[in-house]
């Protein structure tokens, strides 16, 4: 298999045709809400005789207060059982919206997330820090370091993101073409936002208002040796400053502690990457040796921080040309992640705890 080719983010030429984006499907339904009906029954005492204690009805507002949660609890189950049923028909149906990229706005919240949010609380147990730097609405690019050997990092960032910020916004991740090119990958990586790590890609959904995340350091973060752990990378030409100026978004620095260790890499196969086209094949204390087992990330303790925003919308137009402007921006971004890691390594109590 030929090595895969890695479309730099900063690279301004066109894309090839290796990776194609999905056309865009939209269509409409309608949902309905189930109403409730109470029926109020009027019991009369039998004229013979004085109604025993027994008899007295007892209405709805006298039940005791575990019969009320059982009656809250039976109605939150069949409203909950009504609405995986909705969901069902809606996908047999296709009456479901996916955006130009393939984006599937229902899918991730309603189940992409669901099964990635135990990894995130119960594995990880991730700590998050500084998530109201995160605008409310607009464009905003988020630039983290990237480490792990896998990138679940930037799936943790995207629950992070979800479920913390006040205003539940979505992170649209920036990948690698690698990632499109893997079945059943390519797919869900689609589904839950990803997109081709380019210029045209990343402006588009800043200019729609879009949270976008990226991380410059690519391959070379992500495989780099556990020797190297939480040093950064180089962050390539400053091409997300390039964007995050011709769009006038806010650049917030995110710095991730914990995923240098689930995947300890102490070593790297050459000859077996090159034969398979990845960018590298790690080797660590228990993959492969273990077989599948080696593949389990350690269950280290993760905290994401969140800095505050570097605008951008004061410079003029002709500022995303400016190679100076570009270089010191790009080293701003970098010292302050760069800065921010060291600070919460010596935060830090232990790896796992």
């Amino acid at each position: 298999m030929a090595d895969a080719k890695v479309i730099p983010f900063d690279d301004d030429r066109s894309r090839g045709s290796a990776v194609q984006r999905p056309p865009r499907r939209r269509s409409a339904g309608s949902r309905r809400k189930g109403t409730e009906s109470a029926l109020v029954r009027e019991v009369q005492p039998l004229p013979s005789r004085a109604p025993a204690q027994d008899d007295v009805p007892v209405t709805r507002e006298e039940q005791p207060p575990e019969q009320h949660r059982h009656t809250g609890d039976h109605g939150g189950l069949e409203k909950r059982i009504a609405g995986g049923l909705s969901f069902l028909r809606r996908r047999l149906t296709g009456d479901y919206e996916v955006d130009d990229f393939g984006y599937d706005e229902e899918l991730t919240d309603q189940v992409l997330m669901s099964l990635l949010r135990p990894v995130y609380e119960k594995y990880f147990r991730v700590e998050v820090k500084g998530v109201e730097n995160i605008p409310s609405e607009g464009g905003a690019l988020i630039v983290a370091n990237h480490s792990g050997t896998l990138p679940l990092d930037g799936l943790m960032m995207q629950v992070a993101v979800h479920d913390h910020h006040p205003s539940g916004r979505h992170l649209r991740l920036l990948a690698a073409d690698l990632v499109f090119m893997l079945p059943v990958v390519n797919e869900l990586a689609r589904k839950l936002g990803h997109t081709l790590a380019c210029a045209e890609d990343a402006e588009r959904l800043l200019g729609q208002g879009e949270l976008v995340g990226v991380m410059p350091e690519g391959f070379k973060g992500i495989g780099k040796p556990f020797s190297e752990r939480y040093k950064l990378q180089r962050f390539g030409r400053g091409g997300f400053v390039s964007t995050a100026l011709r769009q006038g978004a806010p650049i917030i620095p995110c710095s991730i502690v914990g995923a240098e260790e689930i995947y300890p890499m102490i070593g790297n196969a050459k000859t077996l990457a090159r034969v398979l086209g990845f960018p590298y094949f790690p080797l660590t204390p228990t993959f492969p040796w273990l077989g599948p087992l080696g593949a389990i990330p350690l269950p280290t303790k993760w905290t994401i921080q969140f800095g505050e925003p570097i605008h951008t919308d004061g410079y003029p137009p002709e500022a995303a040309e400016d190679p100076m402007l570009m270089f010191n921006l790009t080293d701003q971004v970098r010292e302050q992640i760069q800065h921010t890691l060291y600070k919460l390594l010596v935060q830090r109590r232990s790896v796992f705890f």
